[in-house]
Formats: structure tokens, sequence, C-alpha cells
């Protein structure tokens, strides 16, 4: 037997009923010396690797469907499908398997699929062997026809014999032209009978069977016969509705007749399989398997003839992007885009890079940009569905777009720019929009999908470009909700609870979580490019100004961010934190919370339980010197005893250290400004220099107030506007050095001088006596000041200074503490 080769996908059925791509290759069929017979043999086009070896077994049951394809089961739950690209080699493979097992290969179906039950059933009852014998298509014996086809379901040998019989002398179509007269004549009995022989054909689960009646001569006889479900007292109106209330619209005529029609089809069987058929029982959800099949191949093959036809899609982008196009045909036009993308999804993965590799070379990006800023909610909607196919199909497509933007327009209009307005501005009180947005952004600067082999730099360049044109944008309502502390302050005019700045709007502070959640997931994977814009924009104080949004989920989200800053265990952070006192915010809200045993004062605990178990001395040390006091009276957990207990230890092993080597002690003062052991890695401290050195160059760009961002976010500036003054003590200026100035309400001896030098080494010119500046805190809330030391070198922040803190304690008396009852 000579070979002969075709174009095939092979597919296998998986548990899901639904059908697995293995690969492209050529057919033929060959003598297998190892298997002692004919078999079907598939060589991958791609490297020649054996695809398929599968022997034609004389007792197997070949299926030949819809003219390209060849279905068959090698054993229990594994069915295949050689689906050929011509209907010629599909012909020629399907004679040589009917040449092996004897068969005319005029059939659809070589043999009768046979268990052993029913093979020994088959052997009790001999007169099953001949062809189910249909009684004469007559009104009269449409009851006995009904009874039949519901006979057979149970046994799968009589379904076979029945779906042969059916196929014979078009009985089908005699059936479905009673079903007119039935119609004609109201005759309600009959068409009951109707209902049940059609719904009991469609069970058979035959494509054959399919062919004939999804044809467009028949499909909407079987419609309307499905239309007479005898448990309804009236018919449903299945026909009215896909004839006249689901239109067609063609948002570029399609010229391609076979096309057109294999849309139509694919719609209509679409709406019998999933609106007409009830749901199946569990006896009977493997009985459309062939019908899901069925709309699985339709939907690859329409997708494959649009992206063939060039000229179709080009014009589709072209009417898209044109500003003359009117909304009501734009619209039309990216739901087409949507559905299309959606079908894209049955297509097996390398079907579906090829898809999409078309649409980005059409020019798919470009073209949502521009729609994704139109004012019409439901062109917004549908373009951000195709924007999530398109991220979820290949991220770095969309990074290398958007980096190539800056070139050639304003920031204002860069497409992530336009996808966080989106967010911000999303109008569905849920914020279902917005989340669905957060989540796109997210996969976008997720670093772990940035290790693409071709490009070694991807993750660099994106993050730096990512940080210089969008997270002033993303940052923007965060910073227009929040003020600073000595603002905020003085707007609660005495109050603990009521703050004006803070959202109490529930969609904003919902907002305000996401935008927090997306920063902290920033915090955990971008390391110096989020440290650096954190530091640069006093970020961490204005998030803990909503530690007091009375909207507990989103305290939580700013003690969030703050915990995981702190759980990079960064002594850069850490010093920041120190600087700024920013745990004083922290500690007013578990004073506030009092004895409340909730998740807001469990989180807080776990704050302070992991500094304690991860010993991290500075933070140790700048609590305990500043905010023990406050702390001491919490019982209900040993977290504050312990800290203060490790504390003590430091100190000791300090105070040990210095007396051991009281020559080295000058080597000890610099030692608070040493580098951790956990050294930068190199591009890290390249980035840091680099930043410093183009300070004074984009002084301007850094420091520029939010109003300056994009107008869709006026509504979050106007009372950023009306504060410019007051807030702009909340950023750091930059001093000629090149190191920052931190002025904050409560700058007591931690926070720097002016030239970036700790406030201890100026205590003379601070305070000539050594001892604290007068506070200007109101009475009841926790505002702690550092110790100032007569000692030259400050000990408040550093364990390896502490040698003098007891001779200064007694020198510096403390700030009264908020309580929480």
């Amino acid at each position: 037997m000579s070979d002969t080769r075709r174009r095939v996908k092979v597919y296998t059925l998986n548990e899901d009923r639904q059908w697995d791509d293995r690969g492209t290759g050529h057919v033929s069929s060959t003598f297998v010396e190892r298997l002692k017979g004919i078999s079907l043999l598939v060589r991958a086009e791609s490297d020649g690797s054996l695809l398929l070896e599968s022997k034609i077994s004389p007792n197997t049951a070949y299926q030949k469907q819809q003219d390209t394809l060849i279905v068959w089961s090698e054993a229990e739950n594994y069915d295949l499908a050689l689906s050929f690209q011509e209907k010629a080699g599909c012909d020629e493979i399907w004679e040589k398997i009917c040449q092996v097992q004897g068969k005319d290969p005029a059939l659809e179906i070589t043999q009768d699929p046979i268990d052993e039950s029913e093979e020994e059933r088959f052997e009790e009852m001999p007169e099953t062997s001949h062809l189910v014998e249909l009684p004469p298509c007559e009104l009269a014996r449409l009851e006995e026809i009904a009874d039949l086809v519901t006979s057979v379901l149970s046994s799968p040998i009589r379904r076979e014999k029945l779906a042969l019989a059916l196929m014979s002398e078009g009985y089908m179509k005699k059936l479905l032209q009673l079903f007119q007269v039935c119609e004609d004549l109201d005759n309600r009995e009959g068409l009951h009978h109707l209902y049940e022989i059609v719904r009991g054909v469609l069970f058979l689960n035959k494509a054959a069977l399919f062919e004939v009646m999804f044809s467009d001569d028949c499909i909407m006889d079987v419609v309307g016969c499905l239309e007479y479900d005898p448990a309804l007292v009236q018919p449903k109106r299945h026909r009215e509705f896909l004839t006249k209330t689901a239109k067609f619209k063609e948002v570029i005529p399609i010229t391609d007749s076979e096309l057109r029609q294999k849309i139509h089809q694919t719609y209509r069987v679409q709406y019998i399989q999933d609106i007409i058929l009830p749901t199946p029982s569990v006896f009977e959800e493997n009985f459309l398997s062939t019908l899901t099949s069925f709309i699985f191949f339709n939907k690859v093959e329409i997708v494959s003839m649009l992206q063939e036809d060039e000229k179709f899609l080009t014009e589709v982008f072209a009417q898209l992007t044109d500003e003359a196009t009117e909304d009501g045909k734009r619209r039309e036009l990216v739901n087409f885009f949507k559905e299309f993308c959606a079908f894209s999804q049955t297509l097996q993965p390398q079907n579906r890079d090829a898809f999409f590799k078309t649409l980005a070379n059409l020019g798919i990006l470009p073209a949502l940009e521009i729609v994704m800023g139109m004012d019409d909610l439901q062109v917004r909607a549908a373009a951000t569905d195709i924007f999530s196919y398109l991220v979820e199909f290949s991220p770095s497509m969309v990074r290398e777009f958007v980096m190539q933007e800056p070139q050639q327009t304003d920031d204002d209009v860069l497409l992530i720019n336009v996808v966080i307005k989106q967010m911000i501005c999303d109008s569905d009180p849920e914020l279902g929009g917005a989340v669905q947005l957060m989540g796109l952004l997210r996969t976008l600067i997720d670093p772990e999908n940035m290790l693409t082999p071709t490009n070694k730099t991807e993750k660099t360049e994106f993050l730096s470009f990512f940080y210089k044109y969008c997270m002033q944008v993303l940052t923007a309502p965060l910073l227009a909700n929040t003020v600073d502390e000595k603002k905020s302050k003085a707007l609660q005019e005495g109050s603990t609870k009521i703050n004006p700045v803070c959202p109490d709007n529930f969609q904003t502070a919902q907002l305000l979580a996401l935008i927090l959640e997306l920063l902290t997931f920033c915090v955990e994977h971008h390391t110096y490019h989020i440290k650096t814009y954190i530091m640069n924009k006093d970020l961490l104080r204005r998030i803990l100004v909503l530690m007091n949004s009375k909207h507990t989920f989103l305290a939580l989200c700013a003690l969030r961010f703050m915990r995981r800053i702190i759980g990079q265990k960064d002594e850069y952070y850490n010093r920041y934190i120190i600087k700024g006192n920013l745990f004083e915010p922290v500690i007013n809200t578990l004073l506030d919370n009092g004895t409340r045993y909730n998740l807001l004062n469990s989180a807080i605990i776990e704050l302070f339980e992991f500094i304690k178990v991860e010993d991290v001395k500075s933070l140790i040390a700048h609590i305990i010197d500043n905010y023990y006091k406050a702390l001491e009276s919490i019982e209900y957990v040993q977290t504050f005893k312990g800290l203060k207990g490790r504390y003590e230890q430091e100190k000791d092993r300090q105070t040990l250290r210095l007396n051991r080597s009281p020559v080295k002690i000058s080597l000890l003062y610099p030692s608070r400004y040493r580098r951790d052991a956990r050294t930068l890695d190199e591009d890290e401290e390249m980035w840091f220099h680099e930043d410093e050195d183009d300070d004074e160059g984009e002084a301007v760009e850094k420091s520029r107030p939010e109003e300056e961002f994009p107008e869709s976010y006026g509504k979050y500036m106007e009372a950023k506007k009306v504060k410019e003054s007051d807030d702009k003590e909340n950023f750091p200026t930059q001093t000629p050095t090149g190191s920052f100035k931190f002025t904050f309400s409560h700058s007591a001896g931690a926070a720097n001088g002016a030239n970036g030098k700790p406030a201890a080494s100026h205590a003379a010119s601070a305070s000539p006596n050594g001892s604290p500046a007068k506070s200007d805190a109101t009475p009841g809330t926790l505002v702690v000041k550092p110790h100032l030391p007569t000692a030259m070198v400050g000990l408040v922040d550093y364990p390896d200074d502490e040698d003098e803190e007891e001779e200064d304690e007694e020198q510096s008396p403390r700030k009264r503490p908020r309580l929480g009852s």
C-alpha cells in the first residue's frame, strides 16, 4: 500500500469534553511491523517527530464528519480526531480505513461501537442485527416513531442502528415536512410527538444527522419542533427571536457566502444547545458531546477564515480608528473585535498565538488606545475586555508597544495612563471595571513575566518607563485625598475620629484600597524603583493618614503597605521610618482601638511581633525610646514586653563591648551611618547615585504639584489646589548637597538637619542646654519626641551608642500618650 501524505491536525478529547490540539503534521497509512498491521502515522511538520501511530483495527468504529474530519475511539475515554486541510486528503485516508475494514467508503461510520455487555445482548437478540425498521413517515405514525426514538437511547447499539436508518432515504427531511403540516393544522398532539422525536435524534449524538438537521433549509424547522415542549402550556417563540430580535450585524460586508453561512449556523446551533435544550442529566451529559464538537470546529473555521481575509480585517481597523466614524458604528466594530477575541479562546495555543500576532501586526494596540479614551461606556468596556485578552496572551508585546509611545505622544495619552485613568474614573459603585484593570496593570508590572530570553533588559527598561511616566498618575488620587499630619490635626479640631481629609466616600475608599494594593505589590517586587519613589514623595506618611479613615478596610490597606515595607528588612526604609516618626499614627490607631479585639488590633500587633521576632534593632530602639510609656500597659500580649527585653539585651551587649574595648569607642560612633550587612546590589547602588545626579536637572519634574497631573483627575485635585502651600511641606526638599530635608509637624530630634546629618550632631544649635524642644502637640495626642542627649553622639535610633542612655533618661521627660479608652 503506497504512502499518502496529507496535512492534518491531531486532536484528542480531554476530560472536560474539549478537543486539545496535539500538533500539525502529515498523515500516511502504511504497514507497521511492530503493530503487525496497516496503521495511521502522523509526523509533525516542524521537526518530523511522531505525533500519532494508530493501528487501523478491524473492530474500531471510525466516523467521517463534515467532509474533513475523521473521529474514532482507541480506548475507553480516549477519542481521537484528524482534521484535514483538504477534503481530498480526508477522502483518501477514509478509503484506506474502509479498505482495511472491508467497508463501503460511502458510509459515514465503519463499525457499530459494541461493548462486552452489549455484545452479549446482541448475541441473545439476533434480530437486532438488522437496521431498525422505521414506521412510515406519516402523521398517524408520529406517536409510534416517538416511542421508538425514546426507547433506543439507553442502548448504544440501537442508537447506532436508528441513526443509520434515519440517514437513509431522507427520513429526517420528511419528518420536518410533517412539522409544517402539523403547525398549519394546529395539531398539538402531533407537535408534542415531534418535539420528543427531534430531541431524541439530537441525543443520538451523530454528526451526520447534525449536518442534515442544521443545514439552512432544515434548522429553523428543528427549532420550531423544539418549541412545543409537552411540559409547557404555551409554546416558546424561539424562531421569532432568531429571525426578528437577533439581528446579524455586518460591521464590514462579508463577501464570502460560506463564511456568512457558517456564522449563522454556529449562532443558531449554540442557541439550541444553550437556550432550547434542557440541561442534560448526569445520565445524558455525554449524549451531546458531538454537538459540542460541532460548535467547536465551526468556531475554529470561522476564526481561520476571518484571519486569512486580510482585506476584511484591514478595513475594520481603518474604520475603527477613523475620527469620522460614527459612534454607533464604532461601538459595533469594537463589539465585533470583542466577540472575535472570545472566539479565539477556542483555538489551541499555536493557533491562538498566530491569531493575536495577526491582530498586533494590523495595529490593535494603537486602536485600543483611541477607543479606551472615549466617553462611550459600552465602547470602553468592550475595549477593556479586548485589552485583557491581549495582556493575557503576551504582556511583553503590550509593554514593548507602550515603551515606544513617549517618542510619539504626550504623557497623558499613553496607553497605560489611559488604562489608569479609566480605573480611577470608573463610575460603577462596586468598581468592577477598576478591579479588572488593576489586575491587568499588576500583570504588566510583574517582573516574573519580564524574564523573556529575547529581551534581557525588558525589566529594567519597562520599570524605569513606568516610574517616570505613569506612577504619578496612579498615585494622584491618593495624594489628593491625604494631607500631612499637621494639616489633619488642624482640621480635626480636637476630634480623634473625624478626619475631613480622609475619604468617607465608600467608592473613593475602594479606589484608594485598589491603588494601595498595587503599591504594596510594587514594594514587594520592584525594590529600588519604588523605594526611591516612596522617599522622594514621602509617600508612607501620606498613606498613613488613611489610618484615620472610618473605613476599616482602608486603614488595613495602609497598615499592610507599611508592614510590607518593614518586611523588606531594609535599613534605608528603617531610617526613613525613624526619621519621620512614622510609627506614631499606627500606635495612635492601636490606642484609639482600645480593648476591641478585631482585625485592626491583630494586624497592628502582628506588625510589632514581626519586628520583635526578626530582631530589627534600629526599629526596636526607636519604638522603645519613643513609645514604650504608651505601650507598656498593653499586657494581653507579650509583644511589647518582648520588644523591651530585646532592647535591654542589645543595650547590655553594647555596654559590654564598650567596656571590653575602650580604645575603639571612636570607631563605634559612626556605626549608625555604616551600611547594613545586607548591602544593596550594584545596580541598586547605581540607581541611587544616578538619581541624586539627576535630581538637580529634574527637580521641577519631581516636585511638580499634583494639579499638573492630567485634567481628568480634576475631581481629586480640587482640595489639593486649595491646600497647595500647606501640602508642600509634605514633600522632601532638595539641599545643595543632593540629600533631602524633611519638614514635619512633629519634627523632633529624630529628624535630620538641613545638611542631612543626624539631628543629634547639631544638638547644641537645636537646643543649647541639651533638653528637648517645646512640644506643639495638643493634649491627648501621642507625639513623643526622641531624647536629645547632652552627649556628642545621638543615642535614639541606633543600638551601637546606647551606653549613655541611662543618664539621659532622667533629663528627657516623655510626652503624654493618647489613651484608647
